[in-house]
């Protein structure tokens, strides 16, 4: 028994402690990485993906808000819609259709998502970047991945394309949070060139060919769903971006986790000039995608036909 003192300065016993055990108790299993882009899951979704499709793609395809319509240029071989692969989110945004096609293009043998997902939607970045993870597994080892932005650069207009030759991540995120798989990418990844310069390059060779106006420059990633204040516009470009969006960045980063080469291309879709600012609506910024997009096309097969 031990005896301690009360507050009032007497005694007061108190009842012995308990007797050990008479058996150690074991030490915790250490944690399990049970994330989304555990090697389980990914593993997962191949096996039903090869289940309906048995060939190697050799580069993947992102396709945008408004940019579904290079799919058409996809000589499909197969078709899988996301809600029949273990793990992948569904598409919630209008213009997004939802499928993974197989099939070739410009040469190659390709997969492409028609519709990708975004964090405003709700999703975490790893459900975003899923698919990068299962195509990569799928044998893919060029990402091409595109989508509909911004411009804030006073130089350039709407209806250009403009090839991503860096990013600014500010969706408050990274998908390489959690656990790290070696096995899958390296815990700290370089980010020096996250967009290949041997592709941007065949990127300008093929646009000064085909007579297309190509820049390049910054992509800045911000969460969305609204549209950005004057304000915002003027911190982002003064931060030095020359297009925002709200995607993009961690299928990137996972691609560069995961070393797989990576080309982006942006459409310019909306004037975000503060100065001269003008309401914008999404049917406008899907209108101007559509009317760039043969162009799109035509730069994404022309750079596959010369890989």
């Amino acid at each position: 028994m031990t005896v301690a003192r009360d507050p009032a300065g007497g005694s007061r016993a108190t009842v012995a402690p308990p007797a050990a055990p008479p058996h150690p108790v074991a030490s915790p299993e250490p944690p399990v990485n049970d994330t989304l882009h555990s090697l389980a899951r990914i593993t997962g979704a191949v096996a039903a993906i090869r289940a309906r499709y048995t060939g190697a793609p050799e580069v993947a395809i992102i396709l945008g808000t408004g940019l579904g319509a290079l799919a058409r240029e996809v000589k499909v071989q197969a078709a899988i819609d996301y809600a029949e692969i273990p793990g992948f989110p569904l598409s919630t945004v209008e213009s997004h259709s939802g499928r993974l096609l197989f099939g070739a293009l410009g040469g190659k043998q390709v997969v492409a998502m028609q519709g990708r997902f975004h964090r405003y939607e709700g999703y975490s970045l790893q459900e975003v970047t899923f698919p990068v993870r299962v195509m990569h597994a799928l044998g893919a080892k060029t990402l091409v991945v595109s989508n509909a932005c911004g411009v804030m650069n006073p130089e350039w207009d709407k209806g250009e394309l403009m090839l991503i030759a860096d990013h600014i991540n500010l969706l408050g995120d990274n998908p390489l949070i959690g656990p790290n798989d070696d096995t899958l990418g390296p815990r700290f990844p370089d980010m020096s060139q996250p967009y290949d310069r041997e592709l941007r390059a065949i990127a300008h060779d093929v646009a000064v060919t085909a007579g297309i106006v190509l820049r390049e420059g910054v992509y800045v990633a911000v969460t969305g769903p609204n549209l950005e204040t004057r304000a915002e516009y003027r911190m982002l470009r003064n931060a030095g971006a020359d297009v925002v969006g709200m995607s993009t960045v961690p299928e990137v980063i996972v691609a560069v986790h995961s070393k797989m080469r990576v080309l982006g291309v942006s459409i310019l879709t909306d004037r975000c000039f503060p100065d001269a600012l003008e309401p914008a609506t999404v049917d406008e910024i899907i209108a101007v995608a559509s009317r760039a997009e043969p162009q799109l096309t035509a730069l994404v097969r022309g750079v596959l036909e010369r890989l």
